[in-house]
């Protein structure tokens, strides 16, 4: 979650510049958001971690030998699923730029003719400024967080990947009740997801 936060926020800022073709690469980077759920994307991810997928055979180019199964070692299998997420950053993208746009310009001049430079502004407008913004990003991302499964049950082959190392909650939750057949443990699992996400959805609306 923080990794896709700063990424998110990150190309929003230099989205929110007057440059040529900014329409377009806003449209670009948001497609991942839309596909990254998919089924389809999950296994094409297997498909480029595999020890002979596209980014072994990549690697190998600058002289990378003996190169793992970044899904099925369980030291990289949860890095590969972090690294999906990440790529997954339109919809905070697009929610920071609607944020950008309400902070005044009159104040990044002000701050100019008194001499602070754009890291300084940054940190004394954006960010206090888009304190609100960033909450809102921080709780969904969590809340989607905590809902993954599709790229887990994927790549991990329907269950909790080498030595449990992409065994996420709903993932543990589904295996409870639809393989174990624990339905009270898997019913009891679900009442616990559904108070955290409705605490941070209560986060959400007090803070809006």
């Amino acid at each position: 979650v923080p990794l896709q936060i700063i990424t998110a926020l990150v190309m929003a800022l230099l989205l929110n510049q007057r440059l040529r073709g900014v329409p377009f690469y806003r449209a670009v980077y948001y497609i991942p958001t839309l596909l990254g759920g998919s089924i389809a994307i999950a296994v094409l991810w297997r498909k480029l971690f595999e020890r002979d997928g596209l980014v072994n055979s990549f690697l190998s180019i600058f002289g990378f030998t003996d190169l793992p199964s970044w899904i099925t070692n369980p030291n990289f299998a949860l890095g590969t699923l972090i690294l999906l997420s990440v790529w997954q950053f339109g919809s905070s993208m697009v929610i920071f730029l609607a944020g950008l746009k309400q902070i005044p310009q009159e104040f990044y001049d002000a701050a100019s003719v008194d001499g602070a430079n754009r890291f300084q502004q940054f940190y004394a407008i954006t960010i206090p400024l888009l304190s609100p913004v960033i909450l809102f990003n921080l709780v969904i991302q969590m809340i989607g967080a905590f809902q993954a499964f599709t790229q887990a049950y994927v790549i991990g082959g329907g269950g909790g990947g080498v030595l449990n190392s992409t065994l996420f909650y709903t993932l543990h939750m589904y295996i409870q009740g639809w393989a174990y057949h624990e339905m009270g443990y898997a019913s009891a699992m679900a009442w616990v997801l559904l108070i955290i996400i409705g605490g941070l959805t209560a986060i959400v609306f007090r803070s809006s």
